[in-house]
């Protein structure tokens, strides 16, 4: 076979080149020199690029530390990450104070800090979400400008930096608006108020329960502004309005701006209707009852907490309980065991303390069993009783049945008694186990106190809103509430209460008659001065409920400065009684 040769160049296969090993070791000697200058090149690269990296890290992370604090509201520890010139020339408190108002503009509830970006002429970007109230969840980036000073990495602080996306020379600052404002029912659907001229189904009802719309009080402005209010809004002041301000004016809504520009916006969302526990039935009687006499009437359901009627100052009103207050005293002295139903004391006018007598009711006798004596409201026994009960045990248990604790009703005052440590001696226990010295109640604490025992030692919580689900507090046993309802039964069937019995209805109460200024004889054989007067110098209280065992309805009744309890504030709270009972 013919094979012919191809074209390649001269016609023939390259030849290779000849090993020549005197230049390859001249090669290796010239590497071996170099090599330790390559090797300095590139560490001295890597040493450059790590304390590049090193101070780059440093400033992210004082970036992101500075927004962390942020989000934990930690002002005092963001201060601290300035340069010290800056915080020469601004004060921490100047500081907070911009954050603060940044945050009561934007309505914030939270601010939660994201990924920090790479510097980048000196400022870090970091992701920041800011959820609020008023105008939903804002998104944006806070551009925190960081400088070294020595070893240490700090923030060149300026106040565009109180809100995320604002640029520098911006105000934070917002539009608000409310909707019309919620409508109020009573508890069987009549319309209380509603719409902007608070229009009502039952005026006469409204008129004594719904209370007023004024401009915001100064001194709650500040809290207003936080939840996004506009500074011109009417606000309920009083009543019904006030104790539920927030749910009948809505969820504001407008506008939040960067100077001009805008960050977010929300629409104004128009409140549920609010449905409250107020009977108008026995909120007339109530009205009826009190008339135009300075005072309280109260009335609520002992199971569920539910208050049906408040007259007056019933809840905002205090005034010294009397022997309303022999309640919660008879309580403290049965779980003491220092006294039982059928334990007998002495029948006197009078019992003395410290050296000076405490009367009875226009120096009456009363005295015998402790039923009898509880009946009649003798001073002479139950002053004594909180005096050996102790001021530590007549503190406990008053404050068991709500002394010196909120009601949880916006509005209402905070009854009192001064603390163990501070009532001072015998004479000042025993007066205010009597409910006189610096005891102070409301109608409707002591309201409170009688459904207390309805419920066998449960305190139900009291509550406008309608169908909430019932709450308690357990105040004292089972026995010892039984113990007192028998006894406040025997206050109504014989004696100061009769004038609150119910035909058919086992009632059970308590009568006060409180002292306003003298609470002990004048010692010369004449009267207290009180008796010289000719206008009342005593409150007239009586506190009930019914039907005794399985209570549907507590009441309270105050007058002030209008005569005895049984003669005055009982016939009223029986009227009261019956209004509950027929609705």
């Amino acid at each position: 076979m013919h094979v012919e040769a191809g074209s390649s160049g001269g016609g023939r296969y390259p030849q290779p080149s000849r090993f020549n090993a005197a230049r390859v070791e001249r090669r290796r000697r010239r590497l071996r020199r170099l090599l330790p200058v390559v090797l300095a090149v590139a560490i001295a690269a890597l040493l450059v690029g790590v304390v590049l990296g090193k101070g780059d890290d440093n400033r992210r992370q004082t970036a992101q530390q500075f927004v962390a604090l942020w989000a934990r509201g930690d002002y005092r520890g963001m201060y601290e990450l300035l340069p010290e010139q800056t915080r020469r020339a601004f004060s921490l408190a100047g500081f907070e104070g911009l954050y603060r108002s940044a945050a009561a503009t934007a309505t914030a509830r939270s601010l939660t800090a994201g990924r920090a970006g790479d510097e980048r002429d000196g400022v870090v970007p970091v992701e920041t979400t800011v959820h609020t109230r008023v105008f939903g969840t804002v998104r944006g980036v806070v551009d925190v400008p960081v400088v070294k000073e020595g070893d240490d990495v700090h923030v060149a602080w300026r106040p565009s930096l109180v809100f995320p996306g604002l640029r520098p020379g911006e105000q934070l600052r917002r539009e608000t608006a409310l909707p019309e404002r919620g409508t109020l029912l009573a508890r069987d659907g009549a319309v209380l108020a509603k719409g902007d001229d608070r229009a009502s189904d039952v005026p006469d009802v409204s008129a004594q329960i719904v209370g007023r719309l004024e401009p915001i009080p100064p001194e709650e402005k500040a809290a207003y502004r936080e939840l996004g209010y506009p500074d011109d809004a009417q606000v309920g002041v009083s009543g019904l309005e006030r104790v539920f301000q927030t749910r009948l004016a809505g969820t504001p809504g407008g506008r939040l701006l960067a100077g001009s520009r805008l960050l977010a916006r929300s629409a104004p969302r128009a409140a549920e209707p609010v449905r409250t526990t107020i009977s108008p039935e026995v909120e007339r009687v109530a009205t009826a009852q009190l008339g135009a006499r300075y005072g309280g009437i109260a009335a609520l359901e002992p199971k569920t907490g539910e208050i049906l009627a408040l007259a007056g100052v019933a809840y905002s009103g205090l005034q010294p309980p009397g022997s309303t207050f022999k309640i919660i005293t008879l309580v403290g002295a049965l779980e003491a065991g220092i006294a039982k139903p059928d334990t007998q004391f002495p029948v006197v006018s009078e019992a003395s303390l410290s050296g000076v007598p405490i009367q009875n009711a226009n120096g009456e006798y009363c005295g015998g069993s402790l039923v009898a004596s509880f009946a009649h409201s003798c001073n002479s026994v139950f002053a004594p009783l909180g005096a050996r009960m102790g001021a530590e045990k007549l503190v406990d248990v008053a404050e068991r049945f709500g002394f010196n604790r909120p009601l949880g009703i916006p509005g209402a005052a905070v009854s009192t008694i001064p603390s163990a440590d501070s009532i001072g001696d015998d004479l000042a226990v025993g007066s205010s186990a009597i409910g006189q010295g610096m005891v102070q109640a409301t109608t409707l604490q002591m309201t409170l106190a009688a459904a207390t025992i309805a419920n066998g030692g449960l305190r139900p919580v009291p509550t406008l809103e309608y169908g909430r689900r019932p709450q308690y507090v357990r105040v004292t046993s089972r026995k010892v509430a039984r113990e007192v309802e028998a006894m406040m039964e025997a206050v109504v069937s014989e004696g100061t209460g009769t004038a609150a019995q119910i035909d058919g209805v086992v009632v059970a109460g308590k009568t006060g008659t409180a002292e306003l200024r003298s609470t002990v004889s004048t010692g010369d054989g004449e009267d207290p001065e009180h008796l010289q007067d000719d206008v009342p110098d005593t409150d007239a209280w009586f506190v009930a409920f019914a039907p005794a065992r399985r209570a549907r309805v507590a009441v309270g009744a105050l007058f002030t400065e209008a005569g005895a309890g049984g003669d005055v504030a009982a016939p009223a709270a029986r009227e009261v009684l019956v209004a509950s009972l027929q609705r």
